[in-house]
């Protein structure tokens, strides 16, 4: 079969090295005993082969016309299960009406409006196995206190475990990245609901980390919080030293002093 070629404006890297290829196939542990995997990006399909070695029922999504007609001549026996769209645009719930796993090396240029995705659907998404550009993974799985730790990081953290596998150099892909990669898995954690408005938690976020420098009693002003919470000491704090519980409860204040006014 004629080979797929990388299309620069999709951000493609085909991954050509089998071993790595299987390391993240065997990460998706099928958590919250999922029986469907959905593959981002699958390009020619050498993730694919070891995703299809495993329990689950594979689907395949590709933007990319030219991989989807080389999908369906490589497995025949997926048929419909290969679709073609836009991952970020697309309702899964279309899809899926239970509870599925997502892997994926999936295209740096749009990795984070995967996971922006992924939060819509986080009561569906119980793990998520992916590569990506390392920095991006690093920030993800970071903890608070660390310079990479930022807004994903946090609303990432809320609803999954994250874990930091392992790190990939740019000369198993074809066209190398100038970049190294990551591979990350999430794994669905036991909160259904935040204790707090989510929205207003994800407007509090974004803004706290709107200027990095900058203590959060600044950061938080146009949120007016209420006069007797101002001494308290989480304002004299900057967003990466906070954890998901404190940005949780400074939200919880937030709302507190809305009702009451």
């Amino acid at each position: 079969m004629e080979k797929v070629k990388a299309k620069k404006h999709l951000g493609q890297h085909f991954l050509t090295d089998l071993s790595i290829a299987e390391q993240i196939a065997q990460a998706v542990k099928g958590h919250g005993g999922v029986s469907k995997v959905l593959e981002i990006g699958p390009g020619m399909g050498v993730l694919t082969d070891f995703l299809l070695r495993q329990e689950q029922e594979l689907y395949l999504i590709d933007i990319d016309k030219e991989s989807i007609a080389y999908l369906h001549k490589k497995y025949p026996g997926l048929g419909d299960k290969i679709i073609e769209g836009d991952f970020l645009k697309m309702d899964l719930r279309e899809i899926f009406s239970d509870k599925f796993a997502i892997a994926g090396n999936f295209p740096y240029n749009i990795s984070s409006q995967i996971f922006f995705k992924v939060l819509e659907v986080k009561d569906q998404v119980s793990e998520v196995v992916c590569m990506l550009q390392k920095e991006v993974a690093q920030r993800i799985a970071s903890p608070k206190g660390n310079k990479d730790y930022g807004i994903l990081s946090v609303l990432l953290q809320a609803f999954y475990d994250i874990e930091y596998l392992f790190t990939v150099p740019p000369q198993v892909f074809d066209p190398p990245p100038k970049v190294n990669s990551g591979v990350i898995r999430l794994t669905r954690n036991a909160i259904d609901k935040l204790a707090c408005d989510e929205k207003l938690f994800k407007q509090v976020v974004k803004a706290g980390f709107g200027n990095r420098r900058k203590t959060l009693r600044n950061c938080l002003k146009p949120f007016n919080l209420p006069v007797d919470f101002n001494s308290n000491p989480l304002l004299d704090l900057r967003a990466e030293q906070l954890d998901v519980a404190d940005f949780i409860f400074l939200t919880q204040k937030i709302e507190a002093s809305r009702g009451n006014h």
